[in-house]
């Protein structure tokens, strides 16, 4: 859901929907007069039929979607009607792309404009993908670059670049399908890299250059904008989920066990834990608890997480996206980035500096909890 609205939107009820893999959350809320959101509900119920942002049970789905907008919409006394829904998955693709228009008349008009974009989404897609997003970065206008707003301007040829977001038809039907089975409508589709990008992000990071990691339980969504255009977006299979399955692994304990095991006792550098700590990690089955160095437990974790961020690191060099070019750094968002260790790990790899994410220009979500 977009935080910020239109003046001629005030006081009207908005709704989003994120279908993750550890969980189904929903949200609703009311416009205010300064283009914030005042949160009058939330939701959430466990997602029993997601995986890495994929729906691979319409029925499970469906009842965790349900149980989410019934939680959302008991606390705040209103109905949804319609709902921003925000999607991942690895189907999920990205891509710059740029177009060009003849400029008639020697004006640039709205025309021109959408011709230049036409031009600039022309790019190969297989039968079951589908355009998304189309994001304008920057437009030149007779070769001169850098332009934002160009309707109005003269000149004889004008040139859009824009990131353009590719998703499987398939997947975004059953997501529709979904939502639909529990008597809702589609407002509006956003990938998770750039709805949590909406949500945490201020235009001065934006303009700065900055890398935004929403790490959570399928899923880790990266952002990177530069000169306050959006240069990457990135959905990466590997999160929350991955470090439990490894705990689980590793420690042969339940997943469910696992899962509290890491909430409580893990660290996602191994230098910050204490040699002498222990922990009790439950057995399987009858078996008996064992107990391990925190350390032991700190040194997988990180393993996870080093893999992750040097991933993403690889990502940011073959789209030529340096350093240099973030001059906000890190931005760390998702219930898997405030694990201790994460933020001090991600310094240490991408030699920048690194920051926790919060969503902005939401009101009322501490009052729901008073």
């Amino acid at each position: 859901m977009t935080p910020k609205t239109k003046n001629s939107d005030q006081g009207k009820i908005v709704a989003g929907l994120d279908l993750g893999t550890t969980k189904v959350s929903a949200c609703m809320g009311r416009t205010c007069p300064d283009g914030s959101v005042e949160i009058t509900g939330i939701g959430t119920r466990p997602s029993g039929g997601v995986r890495h942002g994929m729906v691979v049970n319409i029925e499970a789905t469906v009842d965790a979607v349900r149980g989410a907008i019934h939680e959302a919409e008991s606390m705040s006394g209103e109905k949804m009607s319609a709902v921003h829904v925000a999607i991942g998955g690895e189907h999920i693709k990205c891509v710059n792309s740029q177009g060009n228009a003849a400029i008639r008349d020697g004006e640039v008009t709205s025309a021109i404009l959408d011709l230049a974009l036409e031009s600039a989404i022309a790019i190969p897609l297989s039968n079951d993908e589908k355009i998304i997003h189309v994001i304008p970065q920057e437009y030149a206008i007779d070769w001169q670059a850098g332009i934002r707003e160009p309707g109005g301007m003269s000149g004889t040829r004008l040139d859009a670049n824009v990131h353009v977001v590719v998703g499987a038809k398939n997947a975004l039907s059953n997501i529709a399908k979904c939502i639909g089975l529990c008597g809702l409508d589609i407002q509006d589709i956003v990938v998770e890299p750039i709805a949590a990008a909406t949500s945490v992000l201020t235009d001065e990071e934006k303009e700065l250059g900055v890398c935004l990691l929403d790490i959570g339980g399928g899923t880790t969504d990266v952002a990177v904008y530069t000169d306050g255009s959006l240069r990457h977006t990135e959905i990466i299979p590997i999160a929350g989920d991955s470090v439990t399955r490894d705990i689980a692994m590793t420690f042969r304990t339940p997943a469910q066990h696992a899962e509290q095991v890491k909430i409580k006792y893990a660290c996602a550098l191994q230098d910050l834990t204490d040699e002498n700590e222990s922990i009790k990690v439950p057995g399987l089955a009858d078996r008996p608890a064992t107990e391990i160095p925190r350390q032991m437990l700190a040194s997988v974790v990180e393993s996870r997480y080093r893999e992750l961020y040097n991933l993403v690191h690889n990502k940011l060099q073959e789209a030529n996206i340096s350093k240099e070019k973030l001059g906000s750094g890190v931005i760390l968002t998702g219930g898997a980035a405030t694990m201790e260790g994460a933020a001090e790990l991600a310094e240490e790899i991408f030699h920048l500096p690194v920051s926790s994410g919060k969503p902005k220009n939401l009101q009322g979500l501490n009052d729901l909890y008073d």
